[in-house]
């Protein structure tokens, strides 16, 4: 798959696993796994990212005597899924053309 596309998807992926509620990195991981596997220094990579693009906030609390991050969605995340929505729908379009002559084929 292109990066570039990876890339977009992946964000999308980690906005989508904190649009109902705030979460932190391993459970971000362990809710994308199902649909997509994902290492802790590719999450942590796109998290900073999105953070830089006000995509998510970030809160620190202690838990089990640690500090752990809590990542939560902010409106311009939010915003970003919907964009996403609306570029999959012409995706698919395209998936429809490209894959046409395999469906008549068969």
């Amino acid at each position: 798959m292109d990066i570039q596309l990876k890339r977009g998807l992946l964000d999308v992926c980690v906005l989508a696993a904190i649009k109902d509620k705030e979460s932190y990195g391993y459970q971000i991981i362990k809710d994308i796994k199902p649909y997509t596997e994902m290492s802790e220094s590719t999450l942590y990579t796109i998290l900073k990212r999105l953070e830089n693009a006000q995509m998510l906030t970030v809160r620190t609390a202690e838990y089990g005597g640690r500090l752990r991050k809590y990542y939560r969605i902010t409106q311009t995340g939010i915003k970003r899924i919907e964009e996403f929505k609306e570029d999959w729908k012409e995706i698919l379009s395209i998936y429809k053309f490209v894959t046409k002559e395999d469906e008549e084929n068969e």
